[in-house]
């Protein structure tokens, strides 16, 4: 029997021909995936509602403020409310938002060097009782600051009667911070504990010391972590008002949170578009700052505890 023309071409017809996929139309047109996306949406959705009244209320004019039925979209545009806000002679928001960036930077600075070093010890340095002291630490996580506010607060009036000033300066927000924070720490050991062993073990063999295999080997690769822990207290500063107010004393020291409570105290009655602007005002940098981290933040989340 002679030769079929496709074998003496060298060709073979497949035995069966492949299914293609659904094209991503039809994925999200179909029942389930576009039930599961308008739920989505409207969970989304009632999340915004609060941030786009906050926005529509910071460009309306006093009246539009306390109209009802409420309006959603001001008219006119009241623009000039941003500027009224930080030109206000009553209440210096630039320089608060001055004392808020110095407070920030010490508090990130701080936690994310001593939170590493302390995760990296947990992590990879044995000792004994290392898992009960990593359990005490963790079990400092259910203590909330009000609880020990006013041993804190006599702590560092103590401090300040052996010649050593803390209340009435910016120290008692920062200094903490350098001490660590259970949390960061926890993540950050469990993502170290996710880098293979072989890497210190090959540095080790090389002559490389522990701090040097800490600062050239795991540092770096811990840098999608590191950058959530930096997110993290960034907010937590930026946003922490209970701590200025017990220790803070002058309105030249405020942060932004206490000066915007000073903002609303020194006028005679609320004025919501001007309360709203600032409010605005003091939010929309962690905003972009979270927009712009967004991929290391997820990056950094979802490999965290993966391991051990």
């Amino acid at each position: 029997m002679g030769a079929l023309p496709e074998q003496i071409a060298g060709i073979e017809k497949p035995r069966h021909t492949p299914r293609r996929k659904p094209s991503i139309a039809k994925r999200w047109l179909s029942p389930d995936a576009l039930i599961s996306h308008i739920g989505l949406i409207l969970i989304c959705a009632s999340f915004l509602l609060p941030f786009g009244w906050l926005v529509s209320t910071s460009l309306k004019s006093s009246s539009q403020t306390v109209a009802f039925p409420p309006e959603m979209i001001p008219h006119p545009v009241m623009w000039e409310n941003y500027k009224t806000v930080l030109t206000d002679e009553r209440v210096d928001f630039p320089l608060f938002a001055r004392n808020t960036l110095i407070v920030a930077a010490l508090s990130v600075t701080g936690t994310t060097i001593s939170s590493a070093i302390v995760a990296y010890g947990f992590a990879r340095i044995k000792f004994k009782g290392r898992g009960l002291l990593f359990a005490l630490m963790l079990s400092t996580m259910m203590i909330p600051f009000p609880v020990i506010m006013v041993s804190t607060f006599t702590m560092f009036r103590w401090m300040g009667d052996h010649g050593l000033q803390m209340l009435g300066t910016f120290r008692p927000l920062w200094v903490p911070a350098w001490f660590g924070s259970a949390f960061n720490i926890f993540l950050l050991r469990q993502f170290f504990m996710t880098i293979p062993e072989e890497l210190s073990e090959s540095a080790r063999m090389d002559g490389c010391s522990e701090l040097g295999i800490f600062l050239r080997i795991i540092l770096p690769l811990a840098r999608p972590a590191l950058s959530v822990v930096a997110l993290f207290a960034f907010m937590y500063s930026w946003n922490d008002y209970l701590a200025p107010l017990v220790y803070l004393q002058r309105p030249s020291q405020f942060t932004l949170a206490l000066g915007l409570q000073a903002y609303q105290s020194a006028h005679a009655g609320t004025e919501y578009n001007y309360l709203m602007a600032a409010s605005l005002m003091i939010i929309a940098p962690v905003i972009l700052l979270y927009f712009l981290t967004q991929k290391t933040f997820i990056q950094g989340i979802a490999t965290t505890g993966l391991k051990g």
